[in-house]
């Protein structure tokens, strides 16, 4: 057999039993769900930044910075609604490199999903209850959501899940906001077929059940760039880019119409710098054009205590990305004060 059961993994009730949500971090999800509602549906005007490294690799400092995110938080909380983005899984190109703390929660130790599991949950745990700031990770696994379902307040499907059925169909029935990335091609109509099926119910197999969802109105676009062909980037984020989604969605008639814009991966060509050119950008397109200031809900941002990148080796820098590269933290804090200063 070409499958070998290394662990037998615990049920989600099972490890929520063990590893407990208290009242404070239920009612601060509870005032987070609202607000980010509140602004995918119009009733508020609050702009999203969803900031935080390429993938959460270290309890220690992905907290740190979380700490520190949340002093920058409390200055612009009239104008930004900030979300950190805690991303415990990494999807890979090829299948190979490091996939995320639920993987590995020693990047230097083999591979266990066992430890994974409980790692991304405690970390969660901890940075609301550090920082009273939920956060936003990614879905890479559809069953595995439900380990963290009480505690995050967004979540993203990725460039290479965005197509698959599980996905979007596991979508349709989160509460919570749901970002649907473009696929690497870019293809924008597989995006919006993507936001369709999240929005309407569905029955299907999940967890071994048969199950039924409501729909999810709060199912958007993320524009994160493609790839041509040939390899070649080919950026997303431009006036006429966005331009272009605003009269898909008009045509395409879903609820909520909102997009994010991811000003890193295709769009920078993973310069990491680029991130705050392209910010500048998008906030100067969506205050030229009033469609586009109710369409662009938000940004998302790589960006951690140190800029760069770095391989995994013995002697890992602290609070630098282990994956791809991120602004650092003094780049980080200009930006969202001159986010706060164009929102007008």
């Amino acid at each position: 057999m070409s499958i070998k059961i290394n662990h037998e993994l615990p049920l989600p009730e099972m490890l929520k039993e063990q590893y407990p949500v208290s009242s404070r971090v239920k009612e601060i999800k509870k005032k987070r769900d609202e607000e980010l509602r509140d602004i995918f549906t119009g009733r508020s005007e609050r702009f999203i930044v969803l900031a935080g490294p390429c993938s959460a690799d270290n309890e220690e400092s992905v907290c740190e910075y979380v700490r520190q995110l949340k002093k920058l938080a409390d200055q612009v909380s009239d104008k930004l609604l900030v979300i950190p983005r805690v991303y415990t899984n990494k999807p890979r190109t090829t299948g190979d490199g490091y996939k995320g703390m639920l993987h590995q929660p020693d990047p230097e130790k083999d591979p266990d999903l066992l430890a994974g599991i409980i790692a991304i949950r405690k970390m969660h745990i901890r940075v609301m209850e550090e920082t009273g700031l939920s956060a936003a990770d990614e879905m890479l696994y559809p069953e595995n959501r439900s380990y963290l379902d009480d505690l995050l307040s967004y979540e993203a499907v990725g460039a290479r899940s965005v197509e698959n059925q599980q996905h979007r169909l596991t979508a349709s029935g989160i509460d919570i906001p749901v970002g649907m990335k473009n696929p690497t091609s870019g293809d924008l109509s597989v995006m919006l077929n993507s936001v369709t099926a999240a929005q309407h119910p569905h029955r299907f197999i999940y967890r071994r059940n048969d199950v039924e969802t409501s729909g999810n109105e709060l199912a958007h676009a993320i524009l994160r760039g493609g790839v041509d062909k040939y390899g070649k980037n080919i950026p997303n984020y431009h006036y006429e880019d966005l331009a272009r989604l605003s009269e898909m969605y008009e045509k395409w008639e879903l609820k909520n119409p909102a997009v994010i814009v991811d000003v890193n991966h295709s769009n920078s060509n993973k310069q990491y710098k680029e991130q705050i050119r392209i910010v500048s950008e998008v906030m100067h397109s969506r205050n030229y054009n009033p469609k586009l200031k109710k369409l662009v809900k938000g940004v998302m941002i790589e960006s951690y205590l140190v800029e760069g990148r770095q391989d995994i080796t013995e002697n890992l820098v602290y609070g630098q990305s282990i994956t791809d590269p991120c602004i650092g933290w003094e780049d980080t804090e200009k930006l969202i004060f001159d986010i706060a200063e164009k929102c007008r």
